[in-house]
């Protein structure tokens, strides 16, 4: 099984062993590749695909590895490579929808060092990060965290802070942010482009901070989900445009398909209260109550205001379900 990650890293900006305290190499070798299988009728497997491949990072003794949850929504057979290119199987132990971690076991003994959780919550802007995929220095690069703000994914995803570094890294999903002390801070999630200011737009990654999977890891390894109770899902896609609300796709399966939602529908209130932004329809959206309940919506249409309740459902409700080992 080869890296599909062959771009590597310039030497200018690869982190270099003698700018840290505590050992690089030990460090980076916790990033290890994943590759994931998704059976083709998985409802995950039309939009993202059926082979996945991305990294993830070494947290346990036992095998416990942490990455991006929409890398391993759905698959049915993991691989793990580690940093000696040695293949081992794994399984699914579970995904968070809230967050977007998800968590694989190793099957046979990995011979590497786990790294170490920090507290991504004392990361300022400006601070020195390293972010790391599989394969060691020559697929890490250093870089800063730029901003630290609230990320909304058309996908119905609300994170309240968002780490954002910059440069970019080319293979972003499941690679570690790495803190000066050596501990893991964050996964990666996204590559993003923002503007700072007045200045040009910067490329960048987004990464999870990792304070968000401690209290949701017990849940995780005991019953493969976050057992809270579960937030109303539309099943829409809306995109925000010139300060508006537009639904740009009504997902497949869908609880709004069949609501009397069209693509094309301005969204300006939930439950009669007016909504401004993607983060704010989505906390609206949550405060009606939980997944099942009718979500009242008004919505623009040719220039009329129509009133339209969309009974919610249980995203993973349509996931297949990690099997608990």
């Amino acid at each position: 099984m080869s890296d599909p990650y062959e771009s590597e890293i310039s030497k200018a900006q690869q982190p270099k062993s003698k700018d840290y305290d505590f050992d690089l190499e030990r460090v980076l070798s916790s990033v290890v590749l994943v590759r994931a299988q998704v059976p083709p009728d998985a409802y995950t497997a039309s939009r993202m695909g059926t082979d996945r491949a991305g990294h993830g990072v070494l947290i346990g003794d036992d095998g416990l590895i942490a990455t991006i949850g929409y890398l391993i929504t759905e698959a049915d057979v993991i691989w793990i490579v580690d940093a000696n290119d040695r293949a081992v199987p794994g399984h699914v132990v579970g995904y968070d929808q809230v967050t977007g971690f998800g968590l694989v076991q190793a099957l046979q003994p990995l011979d590497l060092a786990p790294i170490e959780l920090g507290e991504s919550g004392v990361l300022k802007e400006g601070d020195p990060v390293i972010v790391a995929g599989y394969g060691g220095r020559a697929h890490s690069l250093t870089a800063r965290v730029i901003s630290k703000r609230e990320f909304a994914g058309y996908w119905e995803y609300l994170l309240e802070e968002g780490i954002f570094t910059a440069p970019p890294h080319p293979n972003w999903g499941g690679a570690a942010m790495i803190g000066k002390d050596g501990k893991l801070l964050g996964v990666g999630s996204l590559f993003v482009q923002q503007v700072l200011l007045a200045d040009a737009p910067v490329d960048g990654n987004m990464f999870i901070p990792i304070d968000l999977i401690k209290p949701v890891m017990e849940d995780l390894l005991r019953y493969g989900t976050n057992r809270k109770p579960p937030r109303p899902w539309l099943g829409i896609t809306t995109a925000e445009a010139e300060d508006k609300l537009v639904i740009a796709r009504l997902n497949r399966g869908g609880p709004a398909r069949g609501s009397g939602l069209q693509v094309g529908d301005f969204v300006v209130a939930i439950n009669g209260r007016t909504v401004d932004s993607l983060a704010d329809m989505y906390r609206k959206i949550w405060s009606v109550g939980e997944a099942g309940v009718d979500v009242p919506m008004t919505v623009l249409r040719d220039g009329d205001a129509l009133e339209i309740k969309v009974k919610s459902g249980n995203r993973s409700d349509r996931h297949r379900q990690p099997r608990l080992h």
